[in-house]
């Protein structure tokens, strides 16, 4: 005779120490409410960013900066704020971080020369750089001819400064220069960027193209944010190898159910809207966040696909068979997805930031 496994063998006991008869007065705890909206965890996590009525400057409701941003999010992100499997951006913040504004006249002639200068005081110390850029447009199309553009580094000397070099091909007009080196602590940034974008018009002779200020270069911080989830939600729900349910089935006979029950704990859906709340004026996108959330009971037979804990099974047979004082396992999330925000803060600069265990992908009892 095969011996049995020792999980199973404390439920054989457990059926033969009190009768069934125990088990049919048995009744579930209620199913949970849903949660209220200022519990929500990505809520909690905004309210912290939320413009107040003192210090914040409106951020930009147009422009250049917001829509490559926009493109960057779309690339990224799905309507509903999921993180696309096919991304590739290896970070889970960036901030576009726009130039102080530089008094004087730019042109000179044919040339455009415009100093830059970007301050990179006041940022979170969880936030680790991991490579920073700057975004510009290299060709400008003109009525006659053509504006090409360069970045160029400051040089305290007021002399020629080095040129930065596109890191790659433009995507959609759009070149990057690496700056990264830079930024480094201790070469000397001093919590600053400055640089020089210059610019000349070239085309036919004689031309009487208007002077045309091109948009000014931003700077986007490649960041790895290590508070961008909540250590409450982080959870390993992948810990729990086997699944008890399984085990459940071992037995023979034992409290059967009916399959397809309606209160069963499920998946709920919770929608919130950004414009509800009065926060459509800074959250660029997602226009909502549907968190969801789990209800239902847990049905006697923990069924495999609730990847339900040892424990959890244990605990429902103990209530039924043993002592009714003891909880029934209760419905909760076990596995979480991300959610991409695009915001604007507090002093201007456009965030994009991952979110890590904010959306509830599927239903456990515990």
């Amino acid at each position: 005779m095969a011996l049995l496994h020792p999980f199973t063998s404390l439920l054989l006991l457990l059926l033969l120490a009190v009768p069934l008869s125990r088990a049919a007065s048995r009744s579930p705890l209620s199913p949970r409410a849903p949660p209220a909206v200022r519990t929500l965890p990505l809520l909690q996590a905004l309210q912290e960013r939320a413009p107040g009525s003192r210090g914040w400057q409106a951020g930009p409701a147009g422009g250049q900066p917001l829509r490559y941003m926009l493109s960057l999010y779309r690339r990224a992100a799905d309507r509903e704020g999921r993180p696309r499997h096919s991304r590739s951006l290896g970070t889970n913040t960036i901030r576009l971080i726009r130039t102080s504004p530089h008094g004087g006249q730019p042109w000179a002639g044919r040339w455009y020369v415009q100093p830059l200068t970007y301050l990179l005081e006041g940022q979170p110390e969880a936030e680790h750089l991991l490579r920073a850029t700057v975004v510009y447009l290299p060709n400008l199309p003109l009525a006659r001819g053509r504006l090409l553009c360069a970045l160029e580094l400051s040089d305290t000397s007021n002399g020629p400064g080095a040129l930065l070099s596109p890191v790659a091909r433009p995507r959609r007009g759009w070149a990057e220069a690496d700056v990264t080196p830079y930024l480094v602590p201790g070469n000397g940034s001093a919590g600053s960027l400055a640089l020089r974008h210059i610019c000349v018009r070239a085309g036919r002779e004689g031309g009487r193209d208007a002077p045309v200020a091109p948009s000014h270069p931003f700077l986007l911080l490649y960041l790895n944010d290590t508070q961008a989830g909540l250590a409450s939600l982080a959870a390993e729900p992948h810990r729990h190898r086997r699944d008890t349910g399984m085990l459940a089935h071992d037995l023979p006979g034992y409290l059967r159910e009916q399959e397809g029950e309606k209160n069963d704990c499920s998946l709920r859906p919770f929608p919130v809207s950004f414009a509800q709340l009065g926060w459509d004026h800074w959250i660029i996108a997602p226009h909502r966040y549907n968190p969801r959330y789990c209800k239902g009971a847990c049905p006697h037979l923990l069924r495999h696909d609730y990847h339900a804990p040892n424990h959890a099974v244990v605990q429902s047979f103990v209530h039924q068979l043993v002592d009714a004082n003891v909880p029934w396992p209760s419905c909760v999330p076990y596995r979480y997805s991300p959610i991409s925000v695009l915001m604007i803060e507090r002093d201007g600069s456009i965030l994009y930031k991952e979110y890590e265990n904010m959306i509830a992908e599927s239903c456990t009892c515990r």
